[in-house]
């Protein structure tokens, strides 16, 4: 028989958050202690979910809640998000689709906007699911650049030039993933102001939303104007510490007129996929509805993991770590000859010390970087920050 030949829409298909996960089990293979700072899991270390959430889901799949749910979501979990939203001023809330994970939003809102050669104004750097799910639709990605002068703020001038015929929505990541910057509201108006100009639809990733340090504030896209079109993407994964449950949603909000063709595109796929997971959506009502105060708990211990990376990484002549105000990765600048990605499976073989290289996240061209996961604990951050000084050391010293 013939080779199966994949198809070529998965040939720019990159997740580099995984793709280092290789190299690292090869060198785990040889009795290296490894450390891993690449995922964004923080039930890997030492979090757990309220216990009132798994017990929610316990009692539905003893209840017998295991087949299908309705497509969109069942009724009490998506009037549990609605309330939510209404809380954080989303004005004119049109619909509200559970997905599996915001992921499977994201997914569901770029397949039902985009045709072959159309593109998405992303953010770079950013998650790269976006990019990764654009090439699989054959779409563009148009790139605008985060302002790591400003803190890593959205340049909206820059973000201006490169709309064209061809654009049909801009991502905004707030709290970002990875850099850990939160968005001000004037620069989030200014956005809204591009939208309305442009005819552009704004897709709103706001999943680290309650993973915000040092008392910031917080504004949701879709509470700023009624009548822009917003998809809100969020879920239980970081905030509520069920990565693993694949629960997330979206919510459509602006003028029901020009939306709802695109909404009803949104459910027809969703229809097509049957459903998210029936039992895991009952944790929905008892996390959002529920007891808040792990993401208290959670926050004193990020923000000593947090300063803990910062001070340590910015004593490293080499690198320079603007402060995270939101999320839990820190984006160092790397000041070295070398490419981020060759710095990064180097440093996994000689350490162990498993970091994500700047460039699969997309970052300003001629700059390097890398991002850090600081869930473990301060003593796993010490171990692996003095390998990364030595290592540095070593290496260009």
């Amino acid at each position: 028989m013939k080779n199966i030949i994949p198809a070529a829409r998965v040939e720019n298909i990159r997740y580099a958050i995984r793709e280092v996960v290789g190299i690292a089990n090869e060198v785990k293979a040889t009795g290296k202690e490894m450390t891993f700072l690449n995922i964004g899991d923080p039930n890997i270390f030492d979090f757990a979910p309220p216990s009132h959430m798994t017990n929610a889901v316990c009692k539905a799949m003893r209840n017998n809640f295991n087949g299908y749910s309705p497509s969109p979501g069942i009724a009490e979990a998506r009037e549990s998000i609605r309330r939510q939203a209404e809380r954080n001023g989303i004005q004119n809330i049109r619909d509200i689709i559970v997905t599996h994970g915001a992921s499977e939003a994201i997914e569901l809102s770029l397949t039902a906007l985009l045709e072959k050669g159309e593109n998405v104004l992303l953010p770079q750097p950013g998650y790269p699911l976006y990019s990764s799910i654009m090439a699989k639709l054959d779409t563009v990605v148009n790139p605008y650049y985060l302002n790591e002068e400003d803190d890593w703020n959205l340049d909206v001038a820059d973000i201006e030039s490169r709309i064209n015929d061809k654009t049909r929505a801009i991502v905004v990541i707030n709290p970002n993933n990875p850099t850990g910057a939160v968005y001000p509201k004037e620069t989030l108006l200014e956005i809204i102001e591009l939208a309305r100009k442009y005819d552009l639809l704004i897709l709103s990733d706001e999943i680290y939303d309650k993973l915000l340090f040092d008392n910031g504030s917080y504004t949701s896209m879709g509470s700023l104007c009624n009548d822009v079109p917003i998809v809100t993407f969020n879920g239980l994964s970081k905030s509520y510490i069920v990565p693993g449950f694949r629960i997330g949603w979206g919510i459509f909000s602006g003028p029901l007129d020009i939306m709802k063709d695109y909404i009803e595109a949104v459910n027809k796929m969703a229809r097509a996929r049957l459903s998210a997971s029936h039992p895991a959506q009952f944790a929905i009502k008892a996390a959002l509805d529920g007891p808040q105060d792990h993401i208290n708990e959670m926050l004193k211990e990020l923000t000593i993991r947090r300063d803990m990376t910062v001070s340590m990484l910015n004593d490293i002549e080499e690198f320079n770590c603007i402060v995270p105000k939101g999320a839990f990765y820190a984006f160092p600048t790397l000041n070295i000859p070398d490419k981020d990605e060759v710095f990064v499976k180097d440093l996994i073989r000689e350490t162990g010390v498993v970091t994500v290289h700047g460039s699969g996240f997309g970052q300003k061209p001629g700059t390097q970087h890398i991002r850090i996961v600081f869930l473990p604990n301060e003593t796993l951050l010490e171990r692996a920050y003095e390998q990364i000084r030595t290592f540095v050391k070593k290496r260009y010293h």
